[in-house]
């Protein structure tokens, strides 16, 4: 791969301009968006990482729909002041969440959703940027993130209540409404002392949702700081078909039960067609029994060992495999475990997946991994 020529963004925008460059591994132009990953170097300053990312968008004359970055809340500062370096002041949604690196470094990595050759409206709550909003051959697509409660010294289960108020508001905004959301992601701080909580509070404001798809959006929930100092943090992404040609579905998982099952209320994965592209994303997946109980209690390898069989189970029944992975994020309860996925990786040579690699708290106690999965593809099925 060549390196791309690094270039500054306008302030603001999130879009820049060069004469030469490549789109990183995991970005795909199936559709007018597609997603970038870049992760720390050896011995590189954060800078770097954000000067890449510049790069990349530069191929394609990109506008950033979307960031998710996780790394350490102390280093704020610096990593802010590297970031708008690159890319300019913000002005789009950003989800940072205290998802630590697996190698001591301030960053693990960033993830940009980002599109080309179309207009990108922008939805703003107080004085932040909380979603993007553009259309594509078959449908209005909006990303949203960084969505919290207003009050953060409210207990916990308030706060959920309080935070989909916020999401549910900048979907209006947006021109969508809780209906259409087809993807979520939750990071909760102290996530296991209350997830119990948060479910019944989801629960029961989901029951009252007539969903466009008929089912739950597929989900994320890790347990995860963010430097609001909130109960927790949400991002997500709706869909609303412009004509017959697009449209989002629940994919069940072969090897796993439907997670309502056992009290969470989420999809498996949901798919979307839009145009000529089709893009699946995989919910938080994790060693857990068909019958909902966790398997391999204790031993982090084959708990990796089944989640990827899991997850491989899912793209295989939509006609894909892992290297149509676009995005994938891997949360580990000892950074030591890496090692593990690692040599997974190595023996099916799939070292260049686009995959962020973290240290965090799975939902449950006895979990020691976990991994979220997109995919995209061309064509229709």
């Amino acid at each position: 791969m060549t390196s791309p020529q690094l270039a500054l963004a306008a302030s603001g925008t999130g879009r820049v301009s060069a004469q030469t460059g490549v789109l990183a591994s995991g970005a795909t132009k199936l559709s007018p968006e597609f997603i970038v990953t870049e992760r720390p170097r050896p011995g590189e300053p954060v800078a770097a990482v954000f000067h890449r990312l510049a790069g990349q968008l530069a191929a394609s004359e990109a506008d950033l729909l979307s960031l998710m970055l996780y790394g350490s809340i102390a280093a704020r500062d610096e990593v802010e002041r590297a970031m708008t370096s690159a890319l300019g002041a913000s002005a789009w949604p950003v989800t940072w969440v205290e998802c630590a690196s697996c190698d001591g470094s301030i960053l693990a990595g960033v993830q940009a959703f980002a599109v080309s050759g179309r207009p990108v409206t922008r939805i703003q709550l107080g004085s932040r940027i909380v979603a993007s909003v553009y259309e594509d051959a078959g449908a209005r697509h909006c990303l949203l993130g960084g969505l919290g409660p207003n009050a953060i010294s409210l207990r916990p289960p308030a706060q959920v209540q309080q935070m989909f108020g916020n999401l549910e508001c900048a979907l209006d905004r947006a021109g969508f409404a809780l209906r259409d959301v087809v993807r979520t992601w939750f990071y909760n701080e102290d996530i296991l002392s209350w997830y119990g909580e948060f479910n019944r509070v989801r629960t029961a404001l989901y029951n009252d949702v007539k969903w466009r798809t008929g089912s739950l959006p597929a989900s994320t929930g890790i347990g995860a700081r963010n430097p609001a100092g909130s109960a927790l943090v949400v991002a997500a992404r709706a869909m609303r078909p412009l004509d017959v040609s697009a449209s989002a579905r629940e994919i069940g998982s072969p090897l796993q039960c439907p997670a309502p099952a056992y009290g969470s209320a989420f999809a498996r994965a949901m798919e979307v067609q839009s145009g000529d592209w089709r893009w699946l994303s995989i919910s938080g997946t994790a060693s857990i029994h068909p019958g909902g109980k966790t398997a391999w209690v204790g031993n982090p390898k084959k708990q990796i060992d089944l989640t990827m069989e899991v997850v491989g189970a899912i793209l295989q029944s939509r006609a894909m495999n892992f290297s149509d992975v676009t995005r994938a994020t891997a949360y580990y309860r000892d950074p030591q475990y890496l090692a593990f996925f690692a040599a997974w990786c190595a023996e099916r040579d799939l070292q260049a997946m686009p995959v962020v690699n973290t240290h965090a708290i799975v939902c449950r106690d006895d979990l020691l991994f976990e991994i979220e999965v997109d995919a995209s593809v061309s064509g229709r099925r």
